[in-house]
C-alpha cells in the first residue's frame, strides 16, 4: 500500500479545499505514474509550525521576519 506524506509549514493560509485538492492530485499522480491501486493509497498532510522548520540552519519564523523587515 503506497503511503505519501506531505509536509507544509503551518501558517494558517492552507484551506481545507486546497488540502482536498492536494490529496486528490497526489493520489491520481501516484496511480498514473506507478500504476498503483489508488483505493489503497494513503496520503497524509502534516502542518509543521514554522519554529520547527529550518532552512539553511535558520527557523522559518526568523526567515519570514527578516523578509518582512527587508520590504
Amino acid at each position: 500500500m503506497p503511503y505519501v506524506n506531505i509536509k507544509i509549514t503551518k501558517e494558517g493560509n492552507v484551506t481545507a479545499e486546497q488540502k482536498k485538492q492536494l490529496i486528490a492530485g497526489v493520489t491520481q499522480l501516484i496511480g498514473e505514474v506507478l500504476h498503483k491501486n489508488t483505493k489503497n493509497l494513503v496520503v497524509t498532510i502534516d502542518e509543521v509550525d514554522t519554529d520547527n522548520w529550518g532552512i539553511g540552519g535558520v527557523p522559518v519564523t526568523e526567515l519570514r521576519k527578516a523578509a518582512r523587515a527587508a520590504k
